[in-house]
């Protein structure tokens, strides 16, 4: 299936959007020159949480927005790549403290809202899987997604 490419007026967003067309890099991406553009862990080896994240603070742009979250009711909040880090290796941290290894599978059953991105990638900084639930699911899809996931390694909700 196909989907529409989204448009917007560059000049209404008041900067120039970082993928101007989108086709033209689709056809000319090669994943040889993507890998070049990551920087990989300070003691090697790749994370993509580091590579979304963390790379940002070593680079001078931890005061730059990295998320801006839009609530339904107008609300809205900007999250710096400084403020992303410290949450997202709190999370890291509370899962070495509940005994979660790398490896281990973590469930998550949130909203979108900051808090999700944070144990998203705060369960990638600490090399587990992350396998969001959502609550249109019901109890018993749920159950059988933690089941499934127990039966494969380690699960933790």
């Amino acid at each position: 299936m196909s989907w529409p490419t989204i448009s917007k007026d560059a000049a209404l967003a008041g900067r120039t959007p970082n993928l101007l067309d989108y086709e033209a890099l689709r056809t000319s991406f090669r994943w040889d020159e993507a890998r070049q553009e990551l920087d990989g862990l300070p003691a090697g080896g790749i994370n993509i949480a580091y590579e979304a994240v963390d790379r940002h603070l070593t680079r001078g742009r931890g005061d730059r927005v990295a998320l801006r979250w839009l609530g339904r009711g107008g609300e809205s909040r900007d999250i710096s790549y400084a403020e992303l880090a410290a949450s997202t290796n709190r999370f890291a941290n509370v899962l070495a403290s509940l005994g979660v290894d790398p490896g281990d599978r973590v469930f998550g059953l949130a909203g979108r809202i900051p808090e999700l991105y944070y144990a998203v990638i705060g369960t990638l900084k600490a090399r587990c899987v992350f396998s969001p639930l959502f609550s249109a699911f019901g109890p018993e899809p749920i159950a059988s997604r933690v089941g499934i996931g127990g039966e494969i390694g380690r699960a933790h909700v």
